[in-house]
C-alpha cells in the first residue's frame, strides 16, 4: 500500500442545504467510485486507485497495479475486498487491509467496463467492450461461463439479495441472467441501472425517465421524468428515500417516498462530466468527475411537519444558537437555534450530519437530545413545555409549566427528564409521562440569567461571580439532592464567557476557585450563547450560528 501527498484537499463550510462541503483534487480524470462504510475508492485514468476517508476526504493510500484507466470499482459485501476493472483488459481483487492484489483475472480481449461481486462473494461478473460478460470463480480465478451479447456491455451487476442472478446493460437494453449464463426475463430498454442498498428495489434510467421497480415482482413502484436526457449514472440513498441522478456535470436529487416523486435539489459544482456517484451515508453523497475532483455533498430532506412549512430547502444559515448539547459518547453535538432549526454535528470532523425544522418559532427556551436512538426537542411557550420527536416530526406530549419566567430549559444527560430553571427553583418532569419528578428548594433569584450545566444526572448553576449550586436528579424516589461544589467531577475548571460572564464576550476556560484563565478563545466576535464540556471536548454555540468544537486534551495541561 503506497501513501501519497499528491491530493489537494479543499475544505469548505456548508453555506446551504445540498452544497459541496469538501472537494478533493487529484491529478487525473476520474472514472470509478465505490463506498463501504467510512472509506471510498476512486479509480483514475492513470490506472491508480486512491483510498479516502469518506467523512473527511483525506487520502490514506494508493493501490497500484492497473496499467491503464480504471473504469469500475466495487467492494465485497463485507468490505474486506475491492474489485476493479480497467482498460488493460484485467479484473483485480484487492485486499483492503493490506492494499495488495489477491488475484488478477484475465480473459477479456478489450476494455473492462463494469465489475460486480455476488452477495455470497463467490462469483465476480465483468462486462467488456468485447461484447461479453464473464463469470469468474473468486477462489480459483477461473472463468466458468461466458455470456455473449450483441453490443458493448456497459453495466453488469448481481442482485444484492440473489447471488445466482444478475442484470446487464448492453446496446441500450436491460438483460437478466442466471450464473449459468441463461437469460431469465425479456429484454427492455434502459441505459443506466442501480440497486437499493437492501436489494428490494432497483432504478432503471431510459433517456429522460427513471423507473423504480420492485426486485421481486419487477412492478413499477414510482416513475419520474427529467428534462435532461444525458444521464451518466444514478444511485439510491441508503435509506431508500432519495435517488441521485447525474446528467453531464449536474446532480439531481429526487424524493421517492411517495407515488408522486419530486425534485428536491440540483447540485452544481463540477466543471466536467460526472462519471460516478455513491452515497457514503443517508446524508452524504460523493461524486467523481472528468474535472479530476471528488466532491462531498451534504444531503438533507424536507422537514416532516404537519403544519405548513416553507417548501424551499432549509439552508445551513445562521440563526442564533440558543443551546448546544454535547454527546461525546455518540460522537455528536446538537445545536438548537432561535428559528426552531436543530442540527447534528460530527465532533470528529466538524461537519453537519443532519438538519431538521421544528415548529418552535416563538419560545422561551429550547433544547435537543438524542436518547434511545430518538432525537427529542423540547421548548417552552404559552406556559407549556412541548416535547417533539424531531426526526419523525411528531408532537409526543405537552407538559404544563405554570410560569412564564423560565430562564433555561434542559434535558437531563440520560434523556429521561426535562428540567426548567425559574427564579425561585428548578422543576423536573418525566420526559415520557409528563409527571413532576423533582423540584429544588433553593432560591435562585440572585443568579443573573444563569444557564443550567448538565453533567450526566447532575445539574449545576453558575453565577457571574463563579458561585456554584448543584443537585443530583438521578436518584430514584427522591426529588433531588443538593450537592456541594466539591462534588463536581471538575471542581475547578469550567467554561465561562458570554452569557455566564457579562463583562466579556470572549469565551474562556477558567479556574472557578482562583479565577485564573486556563485557556482563552480569542478572535470570536459574536456572543457565545451557550457551551458545554466534559473535560475532553468543549462545544460552544454563538449568536452568529457558528459551532465551535474543541478537543481540550490539546490545549489544557
Amino acid at each position: 500500500m503506497e501513501f501519497s501527498q499528491e491530493t489537494n484537499i479543499i475544505k469548505g463550510i456548508s453555506s446551504g442545504w445540498g452544497t459541496c462541503s469538501r472537494t478533493v483534487l487529484l491529478n487525473n480524470y476520474l472514472w470509478a467510485l465505490a463506498c463501504w462504510k467510512d472509506i471510498i475508492a476512486v479509480g483514475s485514468i492513470s490506472g491508480s486507485i486512491t483510498i479516502h476517508n469518506a467523512i473527511t476526504g483525506v487520502q490514506v493510500a494508493i493501490l497500484s497495479g492497473h496499467t491503464e484507466w480504471v473504469s469500475s470499482l466495487v467492494f465485497s459485501p463485507d468490505g474486506t475486498s475491492l474489485i476493479s476493472g480497467g482498460a488493460d483488459e484485467t479484473i483485480k481483487l484487492w485486499d483492503v487491509q493490506t492494499g495488495g492484489v489477491v488475484r488478477t483475472f484475465q480473459g477479456h480481449t478489450s476494455h473492462v467496463r463494469s465489475v460486480s461481486i455476488s452477495a455470497d462473494s463467490t462469483t465476480i461478473a465483468s462486462g467488456s467492450h468485447d461484447m461479453t460478460i464473464m463469470l469468474w470463480n473468486v477462489q480459483t480465478g477461473e472463468c466458468h461461463h461466458i455470456i455473449k451479447q450483441e453490443d458493448t456491455v456497459d453495466y453488469v451487476g448481481f442482485l444484492p439479495l440473489n447471488p445466482k442472478h444478475l442484470m446487464s446493460i448492453s446496446g441500450g437494453k436491460v438483460w437478466q441472467w442466471d450464473i449459468d449464463g441463461q437469460q431469465t426475463a425479456p429484454v427492455y430498454n434502459g441505459s443506466h441501472i442501480a440497486f437499493s442498498l437492501d436489494g428490494t428495489q432497483f432504478v432503471v434510467c431510459n433517456e429522460s425517465a427513471a423507473e423504480v421497480q420492485s426486485s421481486d415482482s419487477k412492478q413499477t413502484v414510482v416513475k419520474f421524468h427529467m428534462a435532461n436526457k444525458d444521464v451518466e449514472c444514478c444511485c439510491f440513498s441508503p435509506n431508500n428515500r432519495v435517488i441521485a441522478v447525474a446528467a453531464k456535470s449536474t446532480i439531481y436529487i429526487w424524493d421517492i417516498t411517495s407515488s408522486d416523486p419530486h425534485l428536491l435539489k440540483t447540485f452544481v459544482g463540477h466543471t466536467g462530466i460526472i462519471t460516478s456517484l455513491a452515497f457514503s451515508s443517508p446524508t452524504s453523497l460523493v461524486s467523481v468527475s472528468e474535472d479530476c475532483s471528488v466532491k462531498f455533498w451534504q444531503i438533507g430532506l424536507p422537514p416532516i411537519d404537519p403544519a405548513p412549512v416553507d417548501p424551499k430547502p432549509m439552508p445551513f444559515a445562521s440563526s442564533p444558537i440558543q443551546t448546544i448539547t454535547l454527546q461525546a459518547k455518540d460522537g455528536i453535538a446538537i445545536s438548537s437555534h432561535s428559528d426552531g432549526v436543530v442540527r447534528i454535528w460530527d465532533i470528529s470532523t466538524g461537519l453537519c450530519k443532519a438538519s431538521f425544522q421544528t415548529p418552535a418559532k416563538e419560545f422561551y427556551q429550547i433544547d435537543t437530545h438524542l436518547t434511545n436512538s430518538r432525537l427529542i426537542s423540547i421548548w417552552c411557550t404559552d406556559q407549556k413545555i412541548y416535547i417533539w420527536d424531531t426526526e419523525k416530526g411528531e408532537l409526543l406530549r405537552t407538559v404544563d409549566a405554570p410560569r412564564d419566567d423560565a430562564k433555561d430549559l434542559r434535558i437531563l444527560g440520560d434523556g429521561s427528564t426535562v428540567l426548567c430553571l425559574y427564579n425561585q427553583y428548578i422543576q423536573a418532569w418525566s420526559m415520557w409521562t409528563g409527571e413532576i419528578v423533582g423540584k429544588t428548594e433553593a432560591l435562585l433569584f440572585r443568579f443573573l440569567n444563569p444557564p443550567l450545566t448538565i453533567d450526566d444526572l447532575r445539574v449545576w448553576v453558575y453565577d457571574p461571580w463563579l458561585r456554584i449550586l448543584g443537585w443530583d436528579f438521578g436518584i430514584p424516589g427522591l426529588s433531588c439532592i443538593e450537592l456541594s461544589a466539591e462534588s463536581n467531577i471538575r471542581p475547578h475548571l469550567d467554561f465561562v464567557g458570554g452569557i455566564r460572564k457579562q463583562r466579556s464576550f470572549i469565551p474562556e476556560i477558567q479556574d472557578t476557585v482562583t479565577g485564573k484563565v486556563a485557556f482563552q478563545l480569542p478572535g470570536r466576535l459574536a456572543r457565545c450563547s451557550d457551551a458545554q464540556w466534559d473535560g475532553q471536548y468543549l462545544v460552544a454555540g454563538y449568536d452568529s450560528g457558528e459551532v465551535l468544537i474543541l478537543q481540550c486534551n490539546y490545549v489544557l495541561p
